[in-house]
């Protein structure tokens, strides 16, 4: 079954169309055998081509290219970093590929817009004796992918250095919109996926301080340093690199995105003024909206707007299809609002137009249902 052509789409923190930049690298690939572990001429034009890639995600990361290790995805990435560490303290609003791989980890509560508590994270962190620093990590995502609420990942580095404790972000959303420099922010670690931002899915990266070596999930030939055997996946890896590169090269964008999320935004609370922008005290990544909807349900919502052409969800989509009633506004203390509010996102193909549809579209579909 085909997509009309006329279908928007608004879900791009589930995952972005592929970039052309990123299809035409991958194509230059077809056929050639690219093993970058052989020796002979095909195997050395693999080796350069794969660190033109990695040197392409360092440069998205702010970061070395000898300390960007390829994974699968942002799955792989989260659970080899935690892997490596005993305690993991952690945010309530985490992505489940962080909370699941971590389910004894103490979970910092947020307040009502979403944010973590600042005076927590030093309490906790304060109360660990010199042992336990050691082994304890604290991971916190650096923008929440269901509302796009920003947290203050350079004050929370900060606490964590003074107190000697290592630090990781999930910066899957972050990536190609908003600047990320791992060095100048004080991370040990961070998290990335190509299909984010506009790269090849199945693929991803753990990116590190020089000194941090994360814990090896998968032995066996010794691929990326020792770090994460197996070969290395060629057509993905060279469609994140490029990838990588455009975003880097558009972050000016995002305001754009900004101006037109927050006029769809206005034209919507404008029209059904008991509709709430999740998160809408607090600084968001520009191309996410988090709307609460008291007299329609998430699923109603979505499927009401999918056949009125339009594409977005009710939050993450990384629970097979399954729509469930949201951890992260629940752990923002409204679980009462969590079966009406649905997500939309926008990204590199979004025209003006689009959201200006979705608000009015959606202004419809909302006043017919109360």
């Amino acid at each position: 079954m085909g997509i009309s052509q006329n279908q928007i789409y608004l879900d791009y923190n589930a995952t972005a169309p592929l970039r052309p930049e990123a299809a035409e690298a991958i194509s230059s690939m077809f056929e050639m055998p690219s093993n970058p572990s052989s020796v002979h001429l095909h195997g050395r034009d693999a080796r350069a081509r794969l660190e033109i890639a990695r040197t392409q995600v360092a440069l998205l990361a702010g970061a070395r290219p000898q300390d960007v290790i390829f994974t699968s995805g942002g799955t792989e990435s989260n659970n080899m970093v935690l892997a490596g560490y005993q305690h993991i303290i952690t945010s309530a609003v985490e992505h489940d590929a962080v909370l699941a791989a971590c389910p004894d980890a103490y979970h910092l509560p947020v307040d009502r817009n979403g944010v973590v508590k600042l005076d927590q994270i030093e309490a906790v962190l304060a109360s660990l004796d010199q042992t336990e620093r050691s082994r304890t990590l604290v991971s916190v995502m650096a923008a929440n992918n269901e509302t796009g609420v920003i947290q203050p990942i350079a004050e929370i580095a900060r606490l964590c250095a003074s107190h000697d404790v290592h630090i990781h972000s999930d910066m899957v959303q972050m990536a190609g919109k908003l600047p990320i420099n791992l060095m100048e922010i004080g991370l040990d670690y961070i998290t990335l996926s190509a299909h984010k931002i506009g790269g090849p899915s199945g693929v991803g990266a753990v990116v590190t301080a020089p000194s941090r070596r994360p814990a090896a999930l998968l032995k066996g030939g010794g691929q990326e340093q020792g770090r994460r055997s197996g070969t290395e996946n060629m057509l993905g890896i060279i469609g994140f690199g490029a990838a990588a590169e455009t975003a880097c090269g558009q972050l000016e964008d995002a305001q754009r995105l900004a101006d037109w999320h927050r006029m769809a935004e206005t034209n919507i609370t404008d029209a059904c003024p008991e509709i709430e922008v999740i998160g809408g005290e607090v600084s968001r990544l520009a191309n996410t909206s988090a709307f609460y909807l008291p007299a329609i349900s998430s699923e109603m919502a979505v499927m009401g707007l999918d056949l009125r052409g339009l594409s977005i969800s009710a939050g993450s989509a990384c629970s097979s299809g399954k729509m469930k009633p949201s951890h992260v506004i629940e752990a923002m203390g409204m679980a009462e609002k969590a079966g009406h509010v649905i997500r939309v996102s926008s990204g590199w193909k979004t025209q003006k137009s689009d959201l200006m549809m979705l608000a009015d579209q959606l202004i419809h579909l909302y006043k017919q249902a109360s």
